[in-house]
């Protein structure tokens, strides 16, 4: 026979009495197939079981309701975990803390049992510490050679003669000796997730890899935008700063082309002189020309009358060309161009003559009016 601990419904209703104790009914054993492990059932390896990660044990309806069973919770002590030994009469006041009492009922495929706790620790420890509730019992465990209970159910092996021996108030994990075999929750073996924030993926667990991928893909392909829009913003700068370039040169262009095109007395003055001169050699050549005609329009005027259809085709440039060609070895006096420079005439040196003459001239025209209107 062997040592077992049941771990068992406690949602149930519960009270604490005025005295402080706590009274409940809670469920105890029930039927089906229970997961053990293989070192569990079989310690020694004696049925091949010890290294099965599962064995799967089997509680018969006929057994867990047995009368000699049902007797045995009877009285049965309650302890705050489970002792390294069982509970007798000789170690009952070092572990038990209450007791079953009252009617033990069959409840559908469990076993209602009533509970009361007496000691204020223990109360304390049950409605905050040690909320579970796992019975601890011996049974015979047959191992079927065919892997099956006589009413055909599958299994490793199925139990036999259950006797209670406590309730224990219990935390969430194993105790007790190693040999015995118990029900109640062992402590999580799972390791504790670690979870990181990739990219907008929140809480992405690092031990699947299909949502890290995932989340690194999609984190990629966010930098690899983040990169196409900075190389698109970068390319615009440069075009930006090459046409503010351009549009420099051209305003430095546009100014200096402004500056060349200022007029100036100076300027006049060359342009007048210049204007002169193309008129003295069309007349010194015997070319005559509009009386309206400008610099260009006197030199092809100029070219015409020499050169004829050869010239019809010429551009101003070759206008230009022939006119000095043909105007080289013209020589044109100072005072014949008949275009006074800008400032003072040069046959006009002495005001005071000039004002007398003019003075003169309008006095012989006042006495004599037959000549000054010839």
């Amino acid at each position: 026979m062997v040592q077992l601990r049941d771990t068992i419904d406690a949602a149930s209703t519960a009270r604490i009495c005025a005295d402080g104790s706590l009274v409940a009914e809670v469920y105890a054993a029930r039927t089906g197939i229970q997961d053990y492990l293989g070192r569990e059932v079989d310690p020694e390896n004696k049925h091949g079981l010890r290294d099965k990660a599962i064995a799967k044990v089997y509680r018969p309806e006929s057994e867990v309701f047995k009368a000699d069973s049902l007797a045995t919770y009877s009285g049965a002590p309650v302890t705050v975990d489970h002792p390294s030994e069982a509970v007798t009469a000789d170690n009952w006041r070092s572990h038990g803390v209450g007791e079953i009492h009252g009617d033990v009922v069959r409840d559908g495929q469990r076993v209602r049992v009533p509970i009361i706790v007496r000691d204020a620790s223990a109360v304390q420890a049950a409605t905050t510490t040690h909320k579970q509730l796992s019975m601890g019992y011996a049974t015979e465990l047959v191992f079927p050679a065919d892997g099956k209970h006589p009413d055909g159910t599958a299994c490793d092996a199925y139990q036999t003669d259950l006797k209670i021996n406590h309730i224990a108030f219990v935390r969430a994990a194993r105790g007790g000796p190693e040999l015995r075999i118990v029900d109640e929750r062992p402590a999580s073996t799972e390791k504790p997730k670690m979870k990181i924030t990739i990219g907008d993926a929140k809480d992405v667990d690092l031990s699947d890899g299909a949502a890290v991928a995932l989340a690194v893909g999609a984190l990629n392909t966010s930098l690899a935008d983040a990169q196409a829009k900075a190389k698109a913003a970068e390319d615009k700068t440069v075009a930006d700063a090459a046409t503010i370039v351009a549009k420099d040169a051209e305003i430095a262009d546009l100014k200096a082309k402004l500056a060349d095109a200022e007029i100036t007395p100076a300027k006049l003055a060359d342009a007048a002189k210049a204007y002169a001169d193309v008129q003295a050699k069309a007349k010194a050549l015997g070319v005559t020309y509009a009386a309206d005609a400008d610099t260009a329009a006197i030199k092809k005027a100029v070219v015409d009358a020499k050169m004829g259809e050869k010239a019809k085709a010429y551009t101003a440039d070759h206008i230009n060309i022939a006119f000095d060609s043909l105007t080289a070895g013209v020589k044109v006096a100072d005072q014949q161009t008949g275009v006074q420079p800008i400032g003072a005439p040069s046959n006009m040196n002495d005001t005071d003559k000039l004002v007398a003459d003019a003075r003169a001239k309008m006095l012989k025209d006042l006495t004599n009016p037959a000549a000054a209107a010839a």
